[in-house]
Formats: structure tokens, sequence, C-alpha cells
């Protein structure tokens, strides 16, 4: 073959390749794939935009008489009960007080939902011998144990603290079982395949692959265990926010109970962030999937 003949096919092949690599008529170049964040600063604007919106409507209402003060205390008088409580040292010690409760209380009933959850979704043995009795114990209020705990237990710090431990167990194990039946199952025979098997299979593949349902565990076991705190406080407590809550109520005082209410409302925020923080922490690989 000449070297024109070598040319000429060269420059042939590169003509059909540009023409090949033409879009046809009628189509268009797809948009960015992949994730448009907002700025924080809108963001965080967003997400406080209803409860100033909130805020402002009750201040309104309040000031104007169209909220009556023994209905709904208004935002000054709150802010006056805060500062009385602040200025004794009494909501400090309350909160410690509080938040050691509830942090025992989480500790055991997250913990032993964790592990209950993790045999049960692995094991059709543990399944067998845990979901039943877990299922019903779900199905009973644990607010109907109280009587009963009490004359086990008392009304001392043991009572409150087995109390928030039950509430915190059903979705914690809830959530963590589904999650372990969840995972891939061609994962886990992969893992068994390279030798895994009993505690370092489950901490290796099969707990990794449902941490988004076990921290929505937490995230609404904490929730649930807030409602334990509630009802363990107002039963035989010199101290805690619950406690606050009943003195409120005996004594009328509609400000304190407000109060109470926006320090369980603030607590269940800083729940919320930190889940969702420990989320970021773990699974940095999860993008957002919102439409923005």
């Amino acid at each position: 073959m000449t070297v024109d003949r070598i040319e000429a096919v060269s420059a042939a092949g590169k003509r059909a390749a540009r023409a090949d690599a033409r879009p046809e008529a009628g189509l268009e170049t797809p948009p960015r794939l992949g994730t448009r964040r907002r700025h924080p600063a809108l963001s965080l604007a967003v997400r406080a935009s209803v409860p100033l919106l909130l805020l402002a409507a009750w201040w309104y209402g309040s000031s104007s008489g169209r909220i009556p003060a023994d209905v709904l205390a208004g935002p000054g008088a709150v802010a006056g009960a805060f500062g009385e409580l602040v200025s004794t040292g009494q909501l400090a010690d309350f909160l410690v007080a509080s938040a050691r409760r509830a942090a025992l209380g989480v500790l055991a009933g997250a913990g032993l939902g964790l592990v209950l959850g993790v045999a049960a979704g692995l094991s059709a043995l543990g399944e067998e011998l845990i979901d039943p009795t877990l299922q019903m114990k779900r199905a009973v209020p644990f607010l109907a144990l109280v009587p009963l705990f009490i004359s086990w237990f008392g009304v001392g710090e043991t009572f409150k603290i087995v109390l928030i431990a039950v509430a915190t167990l059903a979705p914690v194990y809830a959530y963590t079982y589904l999650g372990v039946r969840s995972v891939d199952r061609k994962v886990v025979e992969a893992a068994r395949g390279f030798g895994l098997r009993g505690l370092r299979l489950a901490a290796a593949v099969v707990v990794p692959s449902a941490l988004p349902s076990i921290l929505m565990a937490l995230r609404i076991g904490l929730s649930v265990s807030l409602t334990g705190l509630i009802a363990a406080e107002q039963i035989g407590a010199t101290e805690g926010i619950g406690y606050l809550v009943t003195l409120a109520q005996q004594y009328y005082r509609n400000d304190y109970m407000v109060l109470c209410i926006l320090i369980y409302a603030l607590l269940g925020l800083v729940i919320d962030l930190a889940i969702r923080g420990l989320e970021r922490l773990a699974m940095p690989w999860r993008g957002q999937v919102a439409a923005r």
C-alpha cells in the first residue's frame, strides 16, 4: 500500500471518529450530576425559620392578650422563671441529675437492645428465642410497668434507671433487628468465604452494613428515653426536670411548666444533632439524596 493510500485511510478514519463524537440532532448535554448543597448560612436560616415564626406568634399572642397568661405563659414570664432557676443554681443541679439518670438508663437499654437485635438478626435460633419475647414486650406500654417496678425496686434511683432502660430497649432492638435482616446476603456469604465467622463477621461486616438502621435506633431510643425520664422523675424524686414539672403543677406555675417543655425540646434537638454528627463521622461515604 502506498504512502498516499495510507494517509487517505487515516484521514477517513479521523473524520468518522469526529462524526461519531458529534451528538445527534435534538440531544442535549446532560446537566451536572451530583449533589448541590445550599450555603450553610442559608440552610441554617431555612431550618430556623419555622421555630422563629412560632416564637413570634407566641410572643405576639401573649403581648396582645389573645393568649391569656393562665392558658400559656408568655415568653417574658418564661424568661423570668429561667432567670430564677439559674440564679439559685437549681437548674444546673436538676439538669445534671436528669442527665445522669438518662445516660445510665440509655446505656443499659440501648446496649442490650443492640446485642439482642444483632443476635436475633444473625441467627435463626436467636430469632426464635429472642424475637417473640421482645415483640410481646414492645406491645406492652412501658408506663404500665411502673407499679410493678415500684413494688420491685422502690422509688429510688434503681427504679428510675430501669424504667428508662426498658423504655429504650424496644425501639433499639426493633430497628437493629430490621437493619441486620436487611444486610445483603451475598455480602455475608462473601465474608464467610474469606473465613469470617461469629463475632468477627458481626463486627466487621454485619454491624457496619446495618449502621444506618442502628443510628436510627439510637435516635428513636434516645427520644423515647426522655418520656421514660419524665415518668420516672415524677415519682419519688427530689431533683430533676421531671421533678420540676411536678412542682410547677402543684404550685400552678404555668411559666415553669412551659420552661420545662422548652428544656425537653432543646434536649431532643441536641440529641438529634449529636446523632447526625455521629452519622457523618461513621458514614462519610453516604451522600445527600434529598432534592435541593
